[in-house]
């Protein structure tokens, strides 16, 4: 593991992905997106390229291919906002996938207005962290059968979201709720959710190689729909204009962390491959509370 951001250029230093099936979320467009568009320029096997909207999927699998001339990707349906989907959509793999080598949780909502998903959970932590563990659920038998024979990486995207929340971290208590919690706070305690979640999976599941990771300050489709609140707007309109890097730069940490050598299970790194052992992306006892809390929510949910 490294104390310190390490070079790594996807053109020449992510290995042939020959046979090998990768499934991305949030692929339309964004970090999924780019992520893709790199994965495929290494003969992979097959990439799915999940998202919510058939139309903008499909769009971004056209493009994909048209950069990269016969690739294998296509577009598969899914929301994360709603169990039937994700259940849908892991079942589609699962029929058409004898083996699942990367898997990309990539896909996420920010600071977006207040709403509830259809199982009821805040739409942020809803859509960023719960979807995200079902899916990992379902789709865990078919990422333990490929370990068996091939590594596997798990990639869970964070941020450095964590850094400013509050001291009382993640309020339980909220995550079926409206009330209580700001919009960025919503979206602060999904990430913190997406970092640690991870770490506690990891112990569950050795076999597997699973990770957590902070692309840094990307210009994406995060920064550009409808604000929740005027502090979403400010972080929106002024903040992060000033800071934000371009996806091809911002892209990299996931990339290392899905194909890269010196990747250690149950760890969150910043970009690129920075190990920082510090605050709440070392806070053991709250992964094991967002474990307990995650398996208690999809208790009884099969395809």
């Amino acid at each position: 593991m490294s104390t310190k951001s390490i070079s790594f250029n996807p053109s020449t230093d992510i290995p042939s992905l020959e046979r090998k099936v990768i499934l991305i979320t949030g692929a339309n467009s964004g970090l999924g997106k780019q992520a893709s568009l790199e994965l495929a320029r290494h003969n992979p096997g097959l990439i799915w390229m999940a998202a919510r909207s058939p139309e903008k999927g499909n769009e971004a699998v056209a493009d994909v291919k048209s950069q990269v001339p016969g690739v294998a990707a296509t577009f598969l349906e899914l929301d994360l906002s709603s169990f039937g989907s994700i259940k849908k959509a892991a079942k589609t793999v699962l029929a058409s996938s004898t083996r699942l080598d990367i898997l990309m949780l990539n896909a996420g909502l920010m600071g977006c207005p207040p709403k509830l998903t259809k199982e009821g959970y805040e739409i942020q932590m809803g859509t960023n962290h719960v979807g995200h563990a079902l899916l990992l659920k379902l789709l865990t038998p078919l990422l333990l059968q490929t370990s068996s024979s091939h590594p596997v990486r798990v990639v869970s995207l964070a941020s450095s979201a964590w850094k400013h929340a509050g001291p009382e971290k993640i309020q339980f208590e909220t995550l079926k709720s409206l009330e209580g919690v700001t919009p960025v706070n919503r979206y602060i305690q999904s990430k913190v959710a997406n970092m640690l979640y991870p770490q506690e999976f990891a112990k569950h599941y050795p076999q597997l190689t699973i990770v957590s990771v902070d692309p840094g300050d990307v210009a994406t489709q995060l920064f550009s729909r409808e604000p929740g609140d005027e502090q979403m707007k400010y972080l929106q309109t002024e903040l992060a204009p000033k800071r934000v890097g371009p996806v091809e730069k911002g892209v990299v940490n996931q990339l290392w962390a899905a194909t890269g050598e010196g990747v250690t299970s149950g760890l969150h790194y910043g970009p690129v491959g920075l190990y920082e052992p510090t605050g709440l992306a070392i806070d053991t006892e709250l992964a094991k509370k967002v474990w307990e809390w995650t398996q208690k929510e999809l208790e009884g949910q099969e395809i």
